[in-house]
């Protein structure tokens, strides 16, 4: 767990939508929806929540549970009570980043729609919201992707095989599933 925080640390900068705008020296950014047309009602939503936003599929696909849905399927995984306990944890520290570099995205994409909207955006400009926004997604894909790796360590090979097949990701009597 202590590399965990370690390694998150590194890379969900904390940020803040009431943050100051270092790159332009600009007033602190604040998302409104009316404002995101680039991304759903139901994506800020996600992203506010700090959820997944399906960041984590090719960990949930490929047999590495994550901690939100294991605990959702706590009883019937069966999860110890240390085991519900660090998924907790994980979930905890998860979101706390999640929802931080997900206030920051849709900052960014604020940015980007304003720069359209009010015909003030330039290639250079375009260039580094693009870049920031792909950073932004990458830490905040990493935050969720990392807490599965973090999941796996806990489990046994037959709770990670029960929770692949609760999901729905393998037949119940395919006998590889999660054991890479």
């Amino acid at each position: 767990m202590k590399h965990f925080l370690i390694v998150l640390s590194l890379f969900a900068i904390p940020v803040s939508a009431n943050a100051q705008d270092h790159r332009h020296g600009a007033a602190p950014r604040t998302a409104d929806l009316s404002d995101v047309r680039s991304l759903s009602g139901a994506d800020v939503a996600e992203l506010r929540r700090g959820g997944g936003w399906g960041l984590a599929r090719p960990a949930e696909l490929n047999g590495v549970p994550g901690p939100a849905h294991l605990l959702e399927l706590k009883d019937e995984i069966p999860l110890s009570e240390a085991q519900a306990a660090r998924a907790a944890e994980l979930v905890e520290t998860m979101r706390h980043h999640a929802i931080q570099l997900g206030e920051e995205l849709i900052a960014l994409e604020v940015e980007l729609e304003q720069g359209f909207r009010g015909g003030s955006m330039t290639p250079v400009r375009l260039k580094n919201l693009l870049d920031e926004i792909a950073v932004t997604r990458a830490r905040l894909r990493f935050v969720h992707l990392s807490a599965h790796l973090e999941t796996v360590k806990f489990l046994t090979k037959q709770q990670i095989r029960r929770y692949a097949v609760l999901r729905g990701y393998t037949d119940p009597t395919d006998e590889a599933v999660g054991m890479n």
